[in-house]
């Protein structure tokens, strides 16, 4: 089996699923939050495609030295910026799955912040952890804060409720 390929391929699919959620965001719903400790449901479909960019210095680069005081996430103010956001991630992705190999899939990835070494572990389980799982987990939540604001939630790995 080609790995790369395998996970080439499952991250075109979690990029379309995640792009199909983020099309359901009325604008006039960017503000709301089903509690005061939740995201804003903006700011929730910006973190995903965040989790979807996380997936091209994962596999172009050996580290990424995060400095929280000048660290800027993806944000977004319109559901335009968030699919353009979306389709962004999912082509530098696509693009950085295509140019890997097996050494690099092979390899470790290290996360720096503000210099110093936080971790380090093989390239593969970063990016199952900080791409997929962690998409899939905001996902998730975010199929809860369409459901609760009564928009059609899309079917991920099968029809929904709202697909029959």
């Amino acid at each position: 089996m080609d790995l790369r390929r395998l996970l080439a391929d499952e991250f075109a699919h979690e990029a379309g699923v995640t792009r199909r959620l983020l099309e359901r965001l009325p604008e006039a719903r960017f503000a709301w939050r089903p509690h005061p400790k939740s995201f804003t449901a903006g700011d929730l479909a910006a973190h995903m495609v965040e989790c979807l960019r996380w997936a091209t210095p994962i596999l172009t680069a050996d580290h990424v030295d995060v400095d929280p005081a000048t660290f800027r996430p993806f944000t977004a103010t319109s559901r335009a910026d968030l699919l353009d956001g979306c389709d962004a991630a999912a082509a530098a992705g696509d693009a950085a799955f295509a140019a890997a190999t097996a050494a690099t899939l092979d390899g470790s990835w290290r996360l720096l912040i503000r210099g110093r070494q936080k971790w380090e572990r093989p390239r593969v389980v970063v990016l199952r952890d900080f791409t997929f799982s962690h998409l899939a987990h905001h996902r998730g939540q975010f199929s809860v804060y369409l459901r609760l604001l009564d928009v059609p939630v899309p079917g991920a790995y099968g029809p929904s409720a709202d697909d029959r």
